[in-house]
């Protein structure tokens, strides 16, 4: 061997981790972390309930109607859902918790009126929980 490939080797010496076993470590530490990654993707894309607002009509300064459309899996839990009325800057002008009976349809939208303290431009579901 010659002087420098005997260098070289005293240098850098062998890895302690053979070289395949190493590479099947990797790729099963990919395969756990992929495998993860789908199921949670999949959990996370449909959720026990979601709910929105459908739609919203100023009545006063006081006042705004707004109608929540609310989507769960499984139709026969009753959900509640926080519903956050705002100002023109943002403020929390109004809230109230919303109890959605239990129905034979997935989605039903349900009416209410929130009173507000002063007047409000837009109205957004805060979120819901199975009861």
């Amino acid at each position: 061997m010659s002087d420098v490939a005997e260098r070289l080797r005293r240098r850098y010496p062998r890895p302690r981790v053979p070289r395949p076993l190493l590479v099947v470590a990797i790729g099963l530490g990919v395969a756990i972390a992929v495998g993860w990654l789908i199921w949670a993707a999949l959990f996370h894309s449909q959720p026990a309930v979601a709910a929105q607002v459908s739609a919203y009509s100023v009545v006063s300064d006081t006042a705004i109607e707004v109608t929540l459309t609310v989507d769960r899996r499984n139709p026969a839990q009753p959900v509640t859902c926080q519903v956050l009325a705002q100002a023109a800057d943002f403020a929390p002008v109004g809230e109230q918790q919303v109890a959605v009976a239990a129905a034979a349809a997935k989605v039903v939208d349900q009416k209410l009126t929130l009173v507000t303290l002063r007047r409000a431009v837009t109205a957004t579901v805060k979120g819901c929980t199975v009861d």
